[in-house]
């Protein structure tokens, strides 16, 4: 049985401060296509993923996006 990992998605804002987004549990195949995808969609906004790191402390993945622009 797959039980997955937390996740938190962090946005970097323009003046440099980061901003908890999202935080849910992600199942191994979802954590896998972090290898092949450069955007996510959360709440309906695209964001660009830019790194990645896993907090043994908290037991947790934290993943820093920003958001993308519309054109």
């Amino acid at each position: 049985m797959d039980n997955g990992i937390a996740v938190i998605l962090y946005e970097k804002e323009p003046e440099g401060s980061l901003r908890q987004i999202d935080e849910r549990t992600w199942s191994t195949s979802m954590i896998a296509s972090l290898e092949h995808i450069n955007y996510i969609t959360v709440s309906g906004r695209e964001y660009e993923t830019l790194e990645g790191r896993l907090n043994l402390d908290n037991g947790k993945l934290e993943i820093l996006v920003v958001p993308m622009q519309n054109i």
